[in-house]
């Protein structure tokens, strides 16, 4: 399958550089698997085109504030440091810029001296290891002296940085946000629960991998970064009673679904587990937990609209993609919210 086939014109005016307020003012386009009809809501309007029953599994992972100015420790050479994935308490796997000003050995010194990074490894990939030096809390350090790591296509300053986390985020180490969850609020997930929508919250720590562009022509010759998960107990249970029960399983966002078919036997039992995933998911992949889908509209030629494709097929989709053209949806991190059912 080429990569071609998920191209598509976007005007620049249509990539969203802030979010709207409130949170669920977002238009929500909805996508029927069955029948190809498309419809146009408010993304408030959601408990209306679900029901009771229905279970939404959303992502609770936290962004940090991954993006670091600073300086070479002997040239004073300005470098921007963006934190992708700890390997260790100390140890992490970064985007550096620019690459090549940092050597092996070599120390960055950021915050007048609060935090210094050491050069350890270049990864094949162009990323680079680096060990941290501190005093305190990393959290806190880090918290200091980091900055929200928002999307180069957003070119305006983010005031609030909270509006970048969804509401319901809990656990830090993501490098980029689950944009599709932040559309809720408290109000609307308190709705959702009075009418009988379950919500269940499981973990992926979101890097960039996911939003690289793919490189290849082909698209089973490209290779996903490997991203950690973690799927409790407690959650497994809840979706294996939904599934037995014939109930709809409903992902927040593309990231809750690669955990769940991550995490899931060819019978579509959800085993309790936690690792790291590279789970790539295109067109001709047979889904075995995930019913429905919330989601933005994505790039391009991107991963995520391969797996939107691969869930509601790839003519229905791109057809979508051009009416939300058309009908000036808003796309991206900060854009507009489709729902496939």
């Amino acid at each position: 399958m080429k990569v071609e086939d998920f191209d598509f014109d976007l005007p620049e005016e249509l990539i969203a550089q802030h979010p709207l307020e409130p949170r669920d003012a977002s238009r929500l386009m909805t996508v029927s698997r069955t029948s190809g009809r498309i419809e146009h809501h408010v993304f408030h309007e959601l408990p209306d085109l679900l029901q009771a029953g229905d279970v939404l599994v959303v992502n609770n992972t936290k962004v940090i504030p991954a993006r670091l100015i600073g300086e070479k420790e002997d040239t004073q050479a300005k470098i921007e440091c963006l934190l992708l994935t700890r390997r260790e308490k100390d140890v992490w796997e970064t985007l550096i810029k620019p690459g090549k000003r940092l050597k092996i050995g070599q120390t960055v010194v950021f915050g007048n001296g609060l935090l210094k990074g050491k050069l350890l490894e270049i990864l094949p990939d162009g990323n680079r290891v680096v060990q941290f030096c501190y005093e305190g809390v990393f959290e806190a350090v880090l918290d200091e002296l980091g900055s929200m790591p928002l999307p180069p296509y957003i070119t305006e300053q983010l005031e609030d940085k909270d509006r970048y986390q969804t509401v319901y985020a809990k656990e830090s180490g993501s490098a980029a946000a689950p944009t599709a969850g932040l559309h809720f609020t408290p109000k609307l997930m308190e709705h959702l629960r009075a009418q009988g929508v379950e919500i269940v919250e499981i973990l992926l720590h979101v890097g960039l991998g996911t939003f690289r562009p793919v490189k290849v022509d082909v698209i089973e010759e490209h290779e996903m970064h490997s991203e950690y998960y973690r799927v409790s107990q407690e959650a497994a249970e809840r979706i294996n009673q939904a599934k037995a029960q014939g109930r709809r399983v409903i992902a927040v966002g593309t990231t809750a679904s690669r955990t769940l078919e991550s995490a899931a036997e060819e019978n579509g039992q959800i085993v309790a587990q936690e690792g790291w995933t590279d789970i790539f998911i295109y067109p001709g992949y047979r889904f075995k937990v995930v019913d429905g889908l919330i989601t933005n509209f994505h790039f391009p030629k991107s991963t995520l609209i391969m797996l939107v494709s691969a869930l509601a097929g790839k003519e229905q989709i791109l057809e979508a993609y051009h009416l939300a053209i058309q009908e000036h949806y808003r796309f991206y991190s900060f854009g507009d919210a489709m729902l496939i059912l």
